[in-house]
Protein backbone atom coordinates (compact mmCIF):
# COMPACT_ATOMS: atom_id res chain seq x y z
CA UNK A 1 0.00 0.00 0.00
CA UNK A 2 1.44 3.34 -1.08
CA UNK A 3 1.60 5.96 1.63
CA UNK A 4 3.05 9.48 1.69
CA UNK A 5 3.47 11.31 4.98
CA UNK A 6 4.44 14.98 5.10
CA UNK A 7 6.02 16.73 8.06
CA UNK A 8 7.94 19.87 8.89
CA UNK A 9 5.29 22.53 8.49
CA UNK A 10 4.74 25.30 11.00
CA UNK A 11 4.69 29.01 11.65
CA UNK A 12 7.65 31.06 10.46
CA UNK A 13 8.37 34.74 10.08
CA UNK A 14 8.84 36.31 6.65
CA UNK A 15 12.38 35.71 5.44
CA UNK A 16 12.65 32.51 7.46
CA UNK A 17 13.16 28.91 6.39
CA UNK A 18 11.46 25.55 6.75
CA UNK A 19 12.25 22.08 5.47
CA UNK A 20 9.36 19.82 4.59
CA UNK A 21 9.75 16.06 4.46
CA UNK A 22 7.73 13.50 2.51
CA UNK A 23 8.29 9.96 3.73
CA UNK A 24 7.20 7.33 1.23
CA UNK A 25 6.24 3.72 1.82
CA UNK A 26 4.84 1.06 -0.48
CA UNK A 27 7.30 2.00 -3.21
CA UNK A 28 10.93 3.04 -3.36
CA UNK A 29 12.26 6.33 -4.64
CA UNK A 30 14.74 4.59 -6.91
CA UNK A 31 11.79 3.20 -8.83
CA UNK A 32 10.55 4.95 -11.97
CA UNK A 33 8.60 7.64 -10.12
CA UNK A 34 8.03 11.39 -9.90
CA UNK A 35 7.49 13.01 -6.52
CA UNK A 36 5.99 16.46 -6.47
CA UNK A 37 5.15 19.13 -3.93
CA UNK A 38 1.91 21.05 -4.26
CA UNK A 39 0.28 23.72 -2.16
CA UNK A 40 -3.20 25.04 -1.68
CA UNK A 41 -4.10 28.32 -0.03
CA UNK A 42 -7.64 29.06 1.18
CA UNK A 43 -9.92 29.87 -1.73
CA UNK A 44 -7.29 29.00 -4.32
CA UNK A 45 -6.62 26.03 -6.54
CA UNK A 46 -3.94 23.51 -5.75
CA UNK A 47 -0.74 24.48 -7.53
CA UNK A 48 2.46 22.67 -8.36
CA UNK A 49 5.50 23.90 -6.45
CA UNK A 50 8.25 21.50 -7.47
CA UNK A 51 8.96 17.92 -8.48
CA UNK A 52 11.88 15.54 -8.74
CA UNK A 53 12.37 12.54 -10.97
CA UNK A 54 13.86 9.33 -9.62
CA UNK A 55 15.12 8.26 -13.03
CA UNK A 56 17.48 11.16 -13.73
CA UNK A 57 17.14 13.52 -10.73
CA UNK A 58 15.69 16.22 -12.98
CA UNK A 59 13.83 18.90 -11.05
CA UNK A 60 11.16 21.43 -11.88
CA UNK A 61 10.04 24.52 -9.99
CA UNK A 62 7.19 26.97 -10.20
CA UNK A 63 8.36 30.43 -11.15
CA UNK A 64 7.16 31.85 -7.85
CA UNK A 65 9.56 29.67 -5.83
CA UNK A 66 12.52 29.27 -8.17
CA UNK A 67 15.71 30.34 -6.45
CA UNK A 68 14.13 30.09 -2.98
CA UNK A 69 13.00 26.44 -2.75
CA UNK A 70 15.09 23.33 -3.35
CA UNK A 71 13.76 19.80 -3.77
CA UNK A 72 15.93 16.78 -3.02
CA UNK A 73 15.63 13.10 -2.20
CA UNK A 74 17.35 10.61 0.07
CA UNK A 75 16.86 7.11 -1.29
CA UNK A 76 18.25 5.49 1.86
CA UNK A 77 15.46 7.12 3.87
CA UNK A 78 12.93 6.91 1.04
CA UNK A 79 12.18 10.56 1.68
CA UNK A 80 11.84 13.68 -0.46
CA UNK A 81 12.56 17.09 1.00
CA UNK A 82 11.53 20.63 0.15
CA UNK A 83 13.89 23.22 1.57
CA UNK A 84 12.10 26.57 1.64
CA UNK A 85 14.14 29.71 2.16
CA UNK A 86 13.28 33.40 2.15
CA UNK A 87 9.67 32.58 2.86
CA UNK A 88 6.99 35.13 2.06
CA UNK A 89 3.45 35.54 3.40
CA UNK A 90 2.14 34.41 0.00
CA UNK A 91 3.80 31.03 0.57
CA UNK A 92 1.23 30.35 3.29
CA UNK A 93 -0.72 27.22 2.33
CA UNK A 94 -1.22 23.55 3.03
CA UNK A 95 1.64 21.71 1.34
CA UNK A 96 1.11 18.25 -0.09
CA UNK A 97 3.46 15.74 -1.58
CA UNK A 98 2.28 13.48 -4.36
CA UNK A 99 3.71 10.76 -6.56
CA UNK A 100 3.14 9.14 -9.91
CA UNK A 101 5.07 6.72 -12.10
CA UNK A 102 7.04 8.04 -15.05
CA UNK A 103 9.33 10.92 -15.88
CA UNK A 104 8.28 14.56 -15.68
CA UNK A 105 8.25 17.15 -18.42
CA UNK A 106 7.54 20.83 -18.44
CA UNK A 107 3.90 20.47 -19.43
CA UNK A 108 2.72 17.77 -17.02
CA UNK A 109 4.58 17.88 -13.72
CA UNK A 110 2.51 20.71 -12.20
CA UNK A 111 -0.92 19.23 -12.95
CA UNK A 112 -2.35 17.66 -9.78
CA UNK A 113 -4.73 15.46 -11.78
CA UNK A 114 -1.71 13.51 -13.06
CA UNK A 115 -0.72 12.30 -9.60
CA UNK A 116 -2.38 9.24 -8.14
CA UNK A 117 -0.83 9.12 -4.68
CA UNK A 118 -1.16 11.94 -2.16
CA UNK A 119 -0.19 12.71 1.40
CA UNK A 120 -2.44 14.34 3.97
CA UNK A 121 -0.74 17.74 3.85
CA UNK A 122 1.16 19.95 6.29
CA UNK A 123 0.33 23.57 7.10
CA UNK A 124 2.90 26.29 6.42
CA UNK A 125 2.12 29.76 7.75
CA UNK A 126 4.39 32.70 7.04
CA UNK A 127 3.49 35.62 9.26
CA UNK A 128 5.04 38.16 11.58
Amino acid sequence: QVQLVESGGGLVQPGGSLRLSCAASGFTLDYYVIVGWFRQAPGKEREGVSCISSSDDSTYYAGSVKGRFTISRDNAKNTVYLQMNTLKPEDTAVYYCAAMPGTPDGTTWYRPENYGWWGQGTQVTVSS
